[in-house]
């Protein structure tokens, strides 16, 4: 006979950690039932805090101390990170192993597919894994000058306020770039420009480090070529300059080399502005499309559909593998980037490289119809990256649509030419936001005609909560 083994009461004040949500604070019950989340704790711990918010229901308090600390714990590889007064906000997660970090965002993913889309993924894919150090190449750094510290501060803001954190270095960052945070505070606070420039915009290329200075007032002459004059410095450096909006960030200086990165299955280099939408993780990007074609499995006579193609980051290798790819953006200025990008590629093509037909269309993604659905044609697959919104208005016309051939009651009437539609056999959905991910999944389970066959994460962002992840829908044939 089994015996139950009695759990010893704690110590008066501890607390044991039995869960981790998603902001990674320790989630922990009180005798009563009420729902502790603990900053700083881990599951299996067991700890005190000190409770600085209460609700009927939950609590929400900081980590004091750690009686029994969980093998999931590591120490931090950033000096800056922490529950201290001015730790940096930047990461959340730098207490737990990486490991942990991506079965956490697996679960996330899988909880809300269940629970907001009730899907279930007939194949959980391997995660999606890279350096956990020096990949951000994108950031935005705030700039402040405090006069009673007498000095420049340029980083990230501190945990949970508006000041920036005093940060000489950040791991996160490039090696190259974490190395020139100091040099940059010098920089600045020698400038005639030091109160009115509160934001250096980071986008690093191959070979490029662009650094954009966003300026409220015009630079002076005594200015202009002390920037010059650290670029000269730090080779690779670029100097973009902002005065207002994102449409006024230019050159200091035009020439050298272009900003841009590369992807090399395919035979491919993407030039971009520093404020054009790029991942911030090039390591992970390169995998993410090679596993996004290996997924669509895209085939030398299918047609496919891009959407929200952006720069072409999918599409340019689609256009190497299909007959024809259609990428369908909602800016006009990056469609233009795009086609641009396309006609550089192919002139710089390797040998025996045959592109698709390539085409690229402007339009609101966010206010599709059926009617529009249909009048882009027939494709055999569709490559869906939408920005954190989702493709809610995309899987809504596709399930229209479906409704409406099945003749579903309340069903909307077919628009005209639907009759010779036939929705994509395939869908990939790359995500970065699995909440919205579940909710688009739900329409295209439920009221599309498809089945989920495999989902898995991407850690485009170690250290942080942020959940990037992969999907695939298969028509179900009638």
């Amino acid at each position: 006979m089994t015996q139950e083994i009695e759990k010893k009461p704690l110590p008066e004040g501890w607390l044991e950690v039995d869960a981790l949500d998603i902001e990674a604070q320790g989630v922990a019950r009180r005798p009563d039932g009420k729902v502790v989340f603990i900053e700083g704790a881990l599951p299996f711990e067991q700890v005190s805090a000190n409770v600085h918010r209460k609700k009927n229901n939950w609590e929400a308090a900081t980590l004091t101390a750690v009686h029994r600390e969980s093998s999931q714990r590591v120490k931090p590889g950033c000096p800056h990170f922490g529950l201290h007064a001015g730790a940096c906000g930047g990461c959340k997660m730098q207490h737990l192993h990486p490991v942990a970090q991506v079965a956490i965002k697996q679960r996330v993913l899988e909880d809300n597919l269940w629970h907001l889309g009730k899907v279930r993924a007939g194949n959980i894919l391997r995660p999606i894994e890279g350096p956990a150090w020096g990949y951000r190449y994108r950031a935005r750094l705030s700039v402040r000058h405090v006069h009673k510290k007498g000095t420049v501060l340029i980083g990230f803001h501190e945990r949970k306020s508006r000041y920036v954190a005093d940060m000489g270095v950040c791991p996160v960052l490039p090696p190259h770039v974490s190395a020139m945070l100091l040099p940059l505070r010098a920089l600045i606070g020698s400038l005639d420009a030091i109160e009115t420039c509160p934001q250096i915009e980071l986008a690093c290329g191959d070979a490029v480090t662009a650094l954009v200075l966003r300026h409220l007032e015009p630079l002076s002459g005594g200015d202009l070529a002390k920037l010059r004059a650290f670029a000269a410095d730090h080779p690779g450096v670029q100097w973009w300059l902002q005065a207002k909006g994102p449409d006024t960030v230019k050159r200091l200086d035009e020439g050298g080399p272009e900003l841009a990165y590369a992807l090399p299955e395919f035979g491919i280099t993407m030039p971009f502005k520093p404020t054009d939408f790029t991942q911030v993780n090039p390591h992970i990007n390169r995998v993410l499309v090679s596993r996004a074609l290996g997924l669509l499995d895209v085939q030398r006579s299918e047609r496919v559909i891009d959407w929200f193609c952006g720069l072409g980051n999918f599409t340019l290798p689609l256009a190497t593998r299909a007959r024809e790819v259609l990428g369908i953006e909602g800016s006009e200025g990056l469609v233009a980037r795009s086609r641009a990008n396309l006609e550089t590629n192919q002139a710089k093509a390797r040998p025996g490289v045959a592109w698709a037909a390539t085409k690229f269309v402007a339009r609101n993604l966010f206010e599709m119809t059926p009617a529009m659905l249909v009048g882009d044609g027939v494709a055999d697959k569709w490559l869906v990256d939408p920005p954190r919104e989702g493709a809610f208005a995309l899987a809504k016309a596709l399930a229209d649509l479906h409704q409406a051939g099945t003749g579903a009651p309340d069903a909307p009437p077919l628009p005209p030419g639907a009759e010779a539609w036939t929705p994509p056999k395939r869908i990939v959905y790359v995500s970065c936001n699995p909440a919205t991910l579940a909710r688009d999944a739900g329409l295209l389970v439920h009221q599309a005609g498809y089945r989920c066959t495999a989902a898995g994460v991407v850690n485009m962002f170690p250290h942080t909560a942020h959940v990037e992840s992969i999907a695939v829908f298969e028509r179900i044939q009638p």
